[in-house]
């Protein structure tokens, strides 16, 4: 059977008067609110008893994925371990739309009266921050994105922070008429993307690391964060959160810093953000874990966390000591192994063994132990990784920017290791992280061995997503649309060129979406983000902020950098001969 493309919006929507068939939109810029998308007072709209028809008709004979039921049984359906690598959704035969559906265009989007829920003059529906104002939520997007991939004609309550039910829009819509219902039209709901490695109070000198040799934590990272202060380390912790965020990322674990101050101000500086943080304290010292892990039991963003950055830091005992007390609290203890060459045989030379190898040796190597980057593993530390259920970060963009190596992310998946993936800092965007993940395996290993999917795009999306939550110890907590999981989630605008025709939404996702497309960005139930902006704070006023005072902190910092093209090559390029 040939495929068949999907098609966006609803054409068979029931008002519950059996008039089907209206087709709704959204659009950016409403009229009403200013371009960062604040409220400006305009009423809210009567809710809409509106449904959606059940799935019917399919001519693949390929199901929804979730079982109907009653709302509080409907649950993701399937582990973390049990999906299925490269199950796409090739030919689905319709699956966002019957034939006749609203095409995926960007029309009717001006004119309208600016009334979040009202039709404008294209007779489309349109929402806007206003009306994720109400405590119960049943949100109704075209599609949702299910731990078993892309599924239509599902909605989602959302109520104290937390996803309540999720199930056919028809049962959810008559079992809690009393929640505000939101048609989210030509819109996908997924999971917010999950950092597994970031560094937060960098983020005035990541574009200092271009070009640079790969081990430059000595050259400019100790000294970008020696230099800052408790109002700079609150200010790039902001930027980077707000960066995050507008990358579609709702969890960022921090690795820990080395500037002069309290992590309280880093702690403050992410929920002010409204991004769910693990924070890390370094604790090579071996003092004050037992207090930081106790800290933050009255957060419901901040998730404690100890780190020391690599296993020569700190004595054996104390990394011992370290890993026992992550395990104990449930935390995770973070550290960096294995990054590239020169940390090799820095650790070969000063405890005689490989890193991976020597936390296994002493003891520190266990399931709440979290190892950033592991790009250089021999097959034995591998193995070590899947028994004792330690879990890695896998870095692609940090490897391309200052690695030797790529790591081998689907060797670790075929072996059972945990891994999510990270920005190290480097950008945050979460579909430019699921591309570089895929396509640095492609180039990598894949071109070699004749691998044509290198494990395709479902994979890199659980992987960037429910996989990295359960990497950082937030796996009971966040990371997939799931009943009793914090409503951490995006709504991504599906009507753009770059998905139309849609066939496989998964793939699609990881190779063509971007961060324009996102919409909205929640965490904890709240809504964050509108267009890119957050809608309680002023962000352009943190950015003009940053601009002012990060150049005077790198100078300070006395950052050490090797010139990139010291024969001028690409600022004096050749002339070809006419």
């Amino acid at each position: 059977m040939a495929q068949q493309a999907w098609q966006y919006g609803s054409s068979g929507e029931d008002d519950g008067h059996g008039n089907g068939g209206r087709n709704h939109g959204t659009g950016r810029d409403t009229p009403g609110r200013n371009t960062f998308g604040r409220d400006t007072g305009a009423p809210l709209p009567a809710e809409a008893a509106r449904e959606i028809q059940p799935e019917t008709g399919r001519e693949d004979g390929v199901t929804s994925g979730v079982a109907s039921g009653p709302a509080s049984d409907v649950t993701s359906g399937v582990g973390r371990r049990s999906f299925v690598v490269g199950a796409g959704l090739a030919g689905t035969g319709g699956l966002l739309g019957a034939a006749g559906a609203a095409p995926a265009a960007a029309a009717g989007r001006d004119g309208r009266d600016g009334r979040p829920g009202h039709e404008d003059r294209s007779g489309r529906d349109t929402f806007g921050p206003d009306d994720f104002r109400a405590g119960r939520l049943l949100l109704v997007p075209d599609v949702v994105l299910l731990p078993e991939g892309p599924v239509k004609d599902r909605a989602v309550l959302v109520e104290g922070g937390t996803f309540r039910a999720v199930g056919p829009v028809r049962e959810l819509t008559h079992a809690h008429r009393d929640a505000r219902k939101v048609r989210l039209t030509g819109h996908l709901l997924m999971p917010g993307f999950v950092d597994a490695h970031h560094h937060l109070t960098q983020s005035f000198g990541k574009a200092q690391a271009f070009g640079q040799p790969s081990e430059i934590f000595k050259t400019v990272w100790e000294p970008l964060e020696h230099a800052l202060d408790e109002e700079t380390v609150h200010l790039s912790a902001k930027l980077a959160a707000l960066e995050a965020l507008r990358g579609g990322f709702t969890t960022a674990a921090d690795a820990g810093t080395r500037a002069p101050v309290d992590v309280g101000v880093i702690a403050k500086a992410t929920e002010e953000a409204g991004l769910r943080c693990v924070l890390s304290k370094v604790v090579s010292n071996g003092k004050g874990g037992k207090e930081h892990l106790e800290r933050f039991q009255n957060s419901r963003l901040v998730h404690p966390s100890l780190a020391i950055p690599v296993p020569e830091d700190a004595s054996a005992e104390i990394l011992k000591k370290t890993a026992d007390q992550c395990a104990d609290a449930g935390a995770v203890f973070q550290i960096h192994v294995n990054e590239h060459l020169a940390s090799v045989e820095r650790s070969l030379k000063s405890v005689g063994r490989r890193p991976v190898s020597y936390l296994h040796h002493i003891g520190a190597l266990n399931a709440h132990t979290l190892g950033a980057h592991a790009t250089l593993l021999t097959p034995d530390e591998m193995r070590m990784l899947a028994d004792t259920g330690a879990a890695v970060s896998y870095n692609p963009v940090a490897s391309a920017w200052k690695g030797n190596g790529v790591a081998h992310a689907l060797m670790w998946q075929a072996m059972g290791i945990r891994f999510g993936t990270g920005t190290d800092g480097t950008r945050g965007g979460g579909f430019r992280l699921v591309d570089a993940a895929e396509s640095a395996q492609r180039l990598a290993y894949g071109l070699h061995s004749g691998d044509s999917a290198c494990g395709a795009g479902r994979t890199w999306l659980t992987h960037a997503t429910a996989l990295s939550a359960d990497a950082v110890g937030l796996g009971k907590v966040t990371g997939e649309i799931a009943v009793g999981k914090a409503a951490d989630f995006l709504l991504v605008d599906l009507r753009v060129p770059e998905l139309t025709p849609s066939y496989d939404l998964s793939w699609e996702l990881v190779r063509l979406a971007d961060r324009d497309q996102i919409s909205a960005v929640f965490v904890d139930g709240k809504l964050r983000l509108w267009q890119g902006w957050p809608t309680t704070w002023d962000g352009p006023a943190l950015v003009r902020k940053a601009a002012e005072v990060g150049p005077g902190v790198v100078r300070r910092a006395r950052i050490q950098r090797v010139d990139p093209d010291p024969d001028g090559a690409a600022r004096h390029a050749r002339r070809t001969r006419g």
